[in-house]
């Protein structure tokens, strides 16, 4: 199983080498883009976990792509880093209040900047090797399992990533186009109904353990993971 996946946003080659370098050196999958125009196109393709964003890029400010990417639904749940020589504290929060999690200034080290990004990825239930627990259900990411009541579930794949998806954002309703672009990915072409089938196969396997109730259908809207009694 990969790590998290990082995009890199920032303009100068030599630094986005140094920390592309860096984060793959600590385990992590990286992604890299020069602008904004070409941020926008991995985000949509890629789907990454976090993104470091330098404040100054050639076709837009680090800031204001942020500020969209926090209004986008698509994109409000991306963890970001802001990296910027601006060591104001002005310009600290307003970074913060653009939608930042976090904001490293330069020069920075590589192990400060690894541990900020742990410490956002872990705040934002994205780190892997966490554990999610939700009612009687655990999901263990650096193993791979799944548990019910200490019983493990055995689930394929997609339906793993499916509860995993689910679990990290209980409560909320997702339509089937999301759930597409969310757990297959954006730059993946199958129909709606195959969600349909992996939610069956999903609450098949809970179902041996009578946890299915917790994937819920919610009609005319798509479905989601609750606690409560759909």
């Amino acid at each position: 199983m990969t790590n998290s996946k990082i995009l890199i946003v920032e303009d100068e080659r030599a630094i986005r080498e140094m920390i592309a370098f860096h984060l793959s050196r600590a385990g992590y999958d990286t992604l890299e883009a020069e602008d904004c125009r070409e941020a926008r196109q991995l985000l949509a393709d890629e789907r990454p976990e976090l993104a470091l964003i330098d404040w100054m890029l050639p076709d837009m400010s680090g800031l204001e792509l942020t500020r969209l990417l926090k209004r986008d639904k698509e994109f409000e749940d991306l963890a970001v880093i802001m990296l910027t020589a601006r060591a104001d504290e002005h310009d600290k929060v307003t970074g913060l209040e653009g939608g930042a999690d976090d904001y490293v200034t330069k020069p920075f080290s590589p192990r400060e900047l690894l541990a900020r990004i742990k410490a956002v990825l872990r705040r934002s239930g994205s780190v892997e090797g966490e554990i999610v627990t939700s009612g009687d259900i655990e999901l263990d990411a650096a193993a791979h399992r799944v548990s019910v009541k200490g019983r493990e579930v055995h689930l394929g794949p997609t339906e793993y990533r499916l509860l995993k998806f689910l679990m990290t954002h209980a409560g909320r309703v997702y339509s089937r186009n999301q759930l597409l672009d969310r757990v297959w990915g954006a730059n993946v072409y199958v129909e709606e109904r195959t969600v349909d089938v992996h939610v069956r196969r999903l609450r098949k396997a809970l179902t041996a353990h009578s946890a299915e109730h917790y994937i819920q259908t919610v009609r005319g809207a798509g479905y989601r993971f609750s606690l409560l009694d759909a």
